[in-house]
């Protein structure tokens, strides 16, 4: 009988116009919930993971290389959900990355909103817009006694700040931007430009050797799809900026097979440097804020401007439509506005203490299939030719995880530490000592999967191809 991570699989698979038959080659071992949740993430995670590896091996076959099979497990897919849990360094795991402040706290309406501080300055902007209140959780607590839930929120996204109201399935449903969402694909892909086809490049040893992939990300999701694209042989250059935070952690994980460099867009040599980039690259690949980098003069358009052919990959939090398309947000956000907190307490019998996802999900799952989009493109373009942009939102991936279905039994599932997994991890010496992290789940019979160069440090590379 087939599973629900195999019907999801075929699923992406005909979004993405991809051959049917392609679901044949791959094999989905393993069961149950995997963790404690009453969502399928594992369906999720298998199926986002082996879409993507199929694409590679469908462009691989494209190339004149071998037809193979792949084969995702469902315990090694949920750990790479988690993979920035399970990075060592030295060991050791790293630093939280989660900042004191950040979390759910109750409003003095009986609401409740989650914050998200884990970059100094949308810290040090809730605290302004608090009342300069001084950096401590009771103050915090305090102070949101005197705000409404939906009027904190709201005021937070007007001065750019990252906070969300916790809502369950019904009150999210009634709203505007869940109708914006309702019914959009996992990923869109639009042709945004004429140009010539631009044929793949001949068979070589890994399915994206001779790709370049230019990477504009932060956090986990936009990050994840490029450390995809790697793992199947792009070339791929990260650029962030020096007066831009970052959280070391994740840089370690997600960093995995990338070059890094850094530009300040600021500044007029630096942006012409990126242009230059741009010029010679196949996919341009972007998680910032809504609207940040077409202020600069590198949105889609531009882009397509200045390199005819070039696959535009993009990430937001809510989507390109409704009232919210230029909020920005992160996963615990999107979970706690989208019903999935208040649903997770409900089926653990605990409805006064909201639960989050058990990993990530919403971030994990829109890499992927971020991944996916780019690569159906990069067919689409050898095939039609045109310029192609690629939308994924964590909304719409939190539309698509909820539309796979519940368990009702999800929270009798393990949840499984470093010592469960440990047969899963892979060791290297990276810029910041003995890197302990998680093999990639997707295994490819003729093309295997995998990084071979260490995230660097940021700013480690020169802004040039290799």
């Amino acid at each position: 009988m087939p599973t629900h991570a195999h019907a999801a699989l075929r699923a992406l698979l005909h979004e993405a116009a991809l051959p049917a038959a392609l679901a044949e080659a791959a094999t989905l071992s393993g069961s149950g919930p995997g963790l404690p949740s009453s969502f399928r993430v594992g369906a999720a995670a298998q199926a986002s993971i082996a879409a993507a590896a199929l694409a590679a091996t469908e462009i691989h076959r494209r190339r004149g290389g071998l037809p193979q099979a792949v084969a995702v497990d469902q315990r090694h897919a949920l750990a790479e959900f988690r993979s920035e849990r399970h990075l060592r360094v030295g060991g050791k795991p790293p630093p939280d990355p989660w900042d004191a402040l950040a979390g759910l706290y109750r409003c003095g309406d009986g609401g409740s909103v989650r914050l998200h501080t884990n970059f100094p300055h949308h810290r040090d902007g809730i605290l302004a817009l608090l009342g300069s209140i001084p950096p401590r959780r009771d103050a915090v607590a305090a102070a949101l006694q005197q705000r409404g839930a939906a009027e904190f929120e709201a005021a937070a996204a007007e001065a750019g700040l990252c906070v969300a109201m916790l809502r369950d399935k019904v009150n999210w449903r009634a709203h505007p931007q869940a109708t914006a969402l309702r019914g959009q694909p996992p990923f869109i892909l639009e042709r945004i430009g004429d140009a010539p086809p631009v044929p793949l490049p001949p068979a070589a040893d890994r399915p994206l050797a001779g790709l370049r992939v230019l990477e504009m990300t932060r956090i986990i999701a936009g990050p994840v799809a490029g450390r995809c694209l790697a793992a199947h042989g792009a070339e791929v250059l990260h650029v962030s900026a020096p007066h831009l935070p970052t959280i070391a952690a994740l840089d370690m994980d997600t960093g995995r097979g990338k070059r890094g460099a850094q530009l300040d867009l600021r500044r007029v040599g630096e942006a012409a440097r990126l242009e230059t980039l741009l010029r010679e690259a196949d996919v341009f690949l972007q998680s910032f804020r809504p609207g940040a980098l077409e202020r600069l003069g590198f949105g889609p358009a531009s882009a397509a401007a200045a390199r005819p052919g070039i696959v535009y990959a993009s990430l937001s939090a809510y989507g390109h439509l409704g009232p919210w398309s230029m909020r920005r947000g992160f996963d615990s956000l999107v979970q706690t506005v989208t019903g999935f907190n208040q649903d997770e307490a409900d089926a653990a019998d605990a409805p006064g203490n909201p639960k989050p996802l058990p990993c990530q999900a919403l971030d994990h799952a829109s890499g992927y299939l971020l991944a996916l989009g780019a690569m159906v493109a990069l067919m689409r373009r050898a095939e039609e030719g045109g310029s192609w942009l690629v939308r994924v939102s964590l909304g719409a991936t939190a539309e698509w995880l909820r539309s796979l279905g519940r368990l009702p039994h999800g929270f009798d599932a393990p949840d499984p530490g470093q010592a469960e997994i440990a047969d899963l991890l892979e060791e290297h010496d990276g810029a910041r000592g003995r890197v302990a992290a998680i093999r990639h789940a997707a295994i490819l019979t003729e093309t295997p999967a995998g990084w071979h160069r260490p995230a660097p440090l940021p700013g480690r590379d020169a802004a040039e191809w290799i």
